[in-house]
């Protein structure tokens, strides 16, 4: 087992100790000798010092020389390879030599060694269990499915309402258009249902990949049962589709043609959720799954034959055509509805051919009834295609990522200087940085670059301000300790509270279980006082409410009922003055991804230092925090995602007070500052809170599993056991004596062993168990010792304001203006968009194949105009486009705004800025890139497409699609604000994309959407822009165009306008309204984040 921050009494269950450090074996052998070799080595570990802790520390070059035991000869770093070498001459190094020298005796090999099944279980059992963890997990995520049925119900009923019998006819061609739109509408939803497939699969792949690698089960066991047993789902989605829309907009009334129909929407919806997992399978992560998807169904959509008829197709994207599905799915629904009598037993509009054969020509379907059975089978096809590829997928690629350590800038310069010394190669070789060519720096943003060199020289000498550099040298000489990190001001202050209680609802669970009770005690009468310059620790077992008493205290629980007397330096806290001067480092280290470490202090610091401190100041103090966590040489570091990349776990920990510190409080809260650190990380963190209560400040850290160096930093203990009881308040003591004799006074309680944590040992003697074997209630024993009314008289005595004193005031509630905090945000937004380049060039990519796909599709279709088709063909084009770009836009975004939005709550609640000014910089950093992406989308198609090269088209044109893309991203961001994470989110976005499709006016012109649903036509952002698009190329040319049915020949102009209802004179309306919607969803989004909050504290 490998292990992080042991304690003593888990060290000693083991038997052989492998200790490593820097990739090197320093020791391998039974546990008993290990301390004993390093005492060979000349190191002892001290008495009051875990053995694991000792280890740690001794290999590493900053701890090891207070281990140093031989005082009588000079002490000299002894390097890993040192210790290495050594080990092979002690005695447990030769012994181990001497086995290993001797080579292995095969017939003493056991036969159960070797395997010989790739699988423990035969394959159908495996496909049992496999297929029972399937349904299972159906079962238990039974929302999603539900919400996909309703979201179909209502989708159904939309479009038999807009398509509704009453309002259709059957006379001619026009009629049979819009039958097609139709069709072509429930196949693209139908289509469409499968994308939430891409999603879930891909948020079950790391667990699928870690089964597979550990030889659980094949891949075609787990790909079989998530087919098979989706179909039943599908059956039941298909049987609601046709049963809402079938009879309602009117098809062909024979049984028949019905249960064809169904045939095909079941086998549409097979074929998508099998194309969007083979998807999921080949891009295996969610940004180039969306992009990925995208671009797919952007193909298999434009080649479809719907929207550019077959014949229009360039030669040089045939072969596209015969491999999209939507294709055939086309042919399929289209053939089996114009094929009834109804259709084939009317003339057509040249009363020579019959209508349903005109129709076919005017869609180039095949004229031939046997297309529906092909079609059928084609889809079949591809499914069974799709899922096979799908399973050949999981079965052979590995999941993204490189699995490697990283290592941080210092790490590596210790192992270069370790190695300075020896004759052995450096292992370590690192390109020339290219900081070292020009001087990158980030204040250059703030022209602060000259201020930076004056304030050198200036503080080399004290400047008037009284703030001074070489003051601590004075001080260090007359005999005083330097003071760090204390350029500002601050006021200390003491926190007292009196009988805090704290109550939740309770939980349903619970009174599903006969609670009567309408509310649950989490905190019980808790009463202590913080004080100035003194560490407190809060301790408990887990569920005795110290984070819980944290949350109360520093005002960031967001529901529940606080009951008590909460008051600072004798004054009632108010939350928002109390926000201004104090700082919470929480558990999980949140923090913007892309910012550097010293860019992370400087936004913090100009947005919570008071408006007095002048900007050097501010610098200043930066890095006088940055050195007192000993930050100072990561300061041009990424920050990164926990865990994945950019700084290490503790150097997260250290930044997340650092940030606190810079805003200068008087009070700081730590939610356990050293879980997940190793020793000498722990050790590292310690110093740095020690530093800041050397300062004169007060801070309180909740605390688990100190080692006993830990533990022993501190001055005072607040020790609470479950259901929020205090059981201990008061000082530790030397060695913690105190709080050693105050428990071994309570007869019954065993005396503390040697060596043993002293907080492990008070945790054990004050369990529920041990309080049943006593009889007796530790709460209540406190409450009537002398130690409680010390601190209740301590208490009263903070509640009083001291003499000449004035309670906090601040005369704004945020220390910056809504413009400075507009421009630190905009600064760092700007910064993590220009860092994101996987966000913004995976939108770029994908806008630049999409320009080059529909420009080499619609290759100088502008040119011509001649008949209706091509101007349907032309519409297409541009419905396609932007829908596309734009969902892609909405798609992308949407992880990004999800990241930013736990650091902006973190942000909101330390009182950093309002909402506004923070979500107007996220709107306002999207302009460039989006004007970036539309320049050159627009150049391309509108070449590539041929329009007319006038000044003003070309600018409409732009200015169009401009706006679009603009409002689909930030509807994107409004999504998100609205719903708690993003998988919700994308859904949600997703409901309306069916919606804004239907009503775009290409599957349904407007005038003939039925008048009780043309109201939606109005507001729905698509439709404008299309709007848009066709007039301003279209809306002034007065050539004639070919128009079956309509004599004489029309004009485009008027064509236009009797057809789609697009008036020639209404673009300035359009442009309006498409800059509305723009700043609609922006301010929705500001809004949004305003007022839901959708951490539960």
């Amino acid at each position: 087992m490998s292990l992080l921050q042991p304690a003593p009494e888990t060290f000693d269950l083991f038997d052989d100790i492998v200790l490593l450090s820097e990739g090197q074996i320093v020791y391998q052998g039974p546990r008993e000798y290990i301390v004993e070799f390093f005492e060979t080595c000349g190191f002892k570990c001290p008495e009051r010092k875990g053995t694991a802790d000792f280890l740690q520390e001794v290999t590493s070059k900053k701890d090891q020389e207070q281990y140093w035991a031989d005082r009588s000869k000079p002490y000299r770093y002894i390097s890993v390879s040192e210790f290495a070498s050594m080990f092979k001459s002690f005695h447990v190094g030769m012994q181990l030599h001497n086995e290993l020298s001797v080579p292995f005796d095969k017939s003493r090999g056991h036969n159960a060694a070797l395997a010989f099944q790739k699988y423990s279980v035969s394959r159908m059992e495996l496909l049992k269990v496999c297929w029972d963890k399937e349904w299972l997990l159906i079962k238990r995520n039974s929302f999603i499915y539900v919400f996909k049925t309703v979201q179909i119900i209502i989708m159904a009923v939309i479009t038999s309402t807009v398509f509704l019998r009453t309002e259709l006819n059957t006379r001619n061609e026009q009629d049979g258009a819009t039958y097609v739109g139709a069709l072509l509408f429930g196949m693209v939803i139908n289509m469409f249902n499968g994308f939430s497939e891409l999603s879930m699969m891909i948020n079950r792949l790391p667990v699928f990949y870690k089964q597979r690698d550990l030889l659980f089960h094949p891949a075609w066991t787990f790909t079989l049962p998530s087919f098979l047993l989706k179909v039943p789902i599908s059956i039941l989605e298909s049987v609601v589709w046709m049963a809402v829309t079938y009879y309602t907009i009117g098809f062909a009334p024979e049984a028949g043609r019905f249960f064809k129909q169904f045939l095909l929407v079941f086998l549409t919806q097979q074929m998508a959720a099998g194309l969007f997992r083979l998807i999921a399978g080949l891009c295996r992560t969610m940004v180039i799954a969306n992009t990925g998807g995208a671009l797919t169904l952007l193909l298999v959509f434009l080649l479809g034959g719907f929207i550019v008829p077959k014949r229009e197709i360039p030669n040089w994207w045939e072969w596209a055509y015969w491999v999209s599905p939507l294709s055939y799915g086309y042919n399929a629904f289209t053939v089996n509805e114009i094929f009834a009598p109804r259709w084939m037993n009317k003339q057509a509009s040249d009363n020579a051919t019959r209508l349903g054969v005109q129709l076919l020509r005017n869609f180039d379907i095949p004229n031939n009834e046997n297309w529906y059975w092909i079609g059928a089978g084609a889809l079949f096809g591809f499914t069974v295609l799709f899922n096979i590829l799908f399973t050949f997928a999981l079965a052979h690629l590995d999941p993204l990522g490189k699995p490697q350590a990283v290592i941080s800038e210092e790490t590596a310069e210790e192992l270069e200087a370790n190695y300075e010394g020896t004759m052995e190669e450096p292992r370590l070789k690192r390109p020339k940085s290219s900081k070292e060519s020009f001087p990158r720096s980030l204040s250059t943003a703030d022209a602060l670059n000259s201020k930076e060199m004056e304030i050198r020289r200036m503080s080399s000498r004290t400047n008037p301000n009284g703030m001074s550099r070489t003051d601590s040298s004075v001080d260090a000489a007359i005999g005083v300790a330097p003071k760090r990190g204390m350029v500002l001001p601050f006021t200390p202050l003491a926190m007292s509270f009196d009988t805090v209680n704290y109550y939740v609802d309770m939980p349903p669970e619970m009174k599903a279980q006969g609670v009567a009770e309408d509310r649950l005690q989490l905190l019980r009468g808790v009463t202590s006082a913080f004080r100035p310059g003194v560490l407190t620790a809060l301790m408990g077992v887990s569920g005795a409410g110290k984070t819980t008493l944290m949350d109360v205290l520093a005002g960031r629980k967001t529901g529940g009922y606080i009951e008590g007397d909460i008051r600072i330096s004798g004054f009632p806290k108010v939350q928002e003055t109390f926000a201004r001067i104090s700082g919470y480092c929480e558990q999980n280290d949140i923090h913007s991804p892309q910012v550097t470490v010293k860019e992370s202090l400087i936004y913090s610091a100009f947005l919570r230092l008071p408006k007095e401190v002048s900007n050097e100041e501010k610098m200043i103090f930066v890095d006088e925090v940055m050195e007192l966590v000993e930050l100072d040489n990561l300061k041009d570091a990424i920050v990164g995602l926990p865990g994945v990349t950019g700084l290490s776990t503790e150097q997260r920990k250290r930044l997340t007070i650092a940030v606190e510190l810079v805003a200068n409080p008087s009070i700081i809260f730590m939610d356990e500052p050293t879980s997940g650190l190793d020793a000498r990380a722990a050790a590292i963190v310690m110093r740095t809170v020690r530093n800041t209560v050397d300062t004169g400040r007060t801070v309180v850290c909740t605390i688990h599993q100190p080692s006993i160096d830990i533990f022993e930093a501190f001055d005072e203990l607040l020790l609470m056991k479950r259901g929020g009881q205090v059981i201990y308040s008061g000082p530790l003591g030397r060695n913690s004596h105190k709080i050693i004799e105050y428990f071994e006074s309570i007869p019954g309680v065993p005396k503390i062993k040697e060596k043993y944590n002293p907080a492990t040992w008070m945790l054990e003697v004050s369990s529920v168990a041990a309080e049943v074997r006593l009889g007796m209630d530790f709460a209540e024993h406190y409450k009537s010792s002398s130690l409680y009314q010390r601190n209740k008289a301590l208490v009263t005595e903070l509640s009083t304001p001291p003499a000449g004193a004035k309670n906090l005031y601040f005369a704004s509630q945020y220390s910056q203006s809504a413009w400075g905090q507009f421009k630190s945000c905009l600064w760092k937004q700007w910064w993590t968009y220009w860092r994101s380049p996987d966000y913004n060039l995976v939108r770029y990519f994908f806008t630049l194949v999409s320009a080059l796909m529909i420009g080499t599709v619609f290759w100088q279709v502008g040119t011509k105009r001649e008949t209706t088709t091509d101007l349907m063909m032309i519409i297409g084009a541009m419905y396609a486009a932007v829908l596309f770009v734009g969902i892609a836009n909405c798609s992308t975004v949407q992880p990004l705004v999800a990241t930013e939005r736990t650091v902006f709550y973190r942000e909101q609640a330390a009182g950093m800025y309002s909402a506004l000014p923070y979500a107007m910089a996220q709107v306002l950093c999207e302009v460039p890139y989006i004007l970036f992406q539309t320049s050159y989308y627009t150049l391309i198609v509108y070449a590539m497409v041929g329009f007319q090269w006038t000044a003003a088209k070309f600018f409409w044109f732009f200015f169009v699609n401009f706006f679009s893309f603009l409002y689909f991203t930030y509807y994107g961001m409004m999504t998100v604000s609205i719903t708690p994470n993003h998988q919700i989110a994308a859904v949600f976005a997703a409901a309306f994309y069916a919606i804004f499709n239907l009503f775009s006016g290409f599957f349904i012109p407007r005038p003939r959407i039925p008048k009780w649903w043309i109201w939606y036509y109005w507001i729905c952002p698509t439709a404008w822009t299309i709007y848009g698009l066709i007039v301003s190329q279209y809306g002034d040319i007065e050539d004639t165009i070919k128009a079956p049915g309509i004599v004489p020949d029309p004009t485009v102009k008027s064509y236009i306008k009797d057809q789609y209802g697009y008036e020639s004179n209404f673009m300035g309306p359009v442009a309006g309204v498409l800059v509305g919607f723009a700043a609609f969803f922006a301010f929705m989004f500001a809004y949004c984040i305003k007022t839901l909050n959708f951490q539960n504290r």
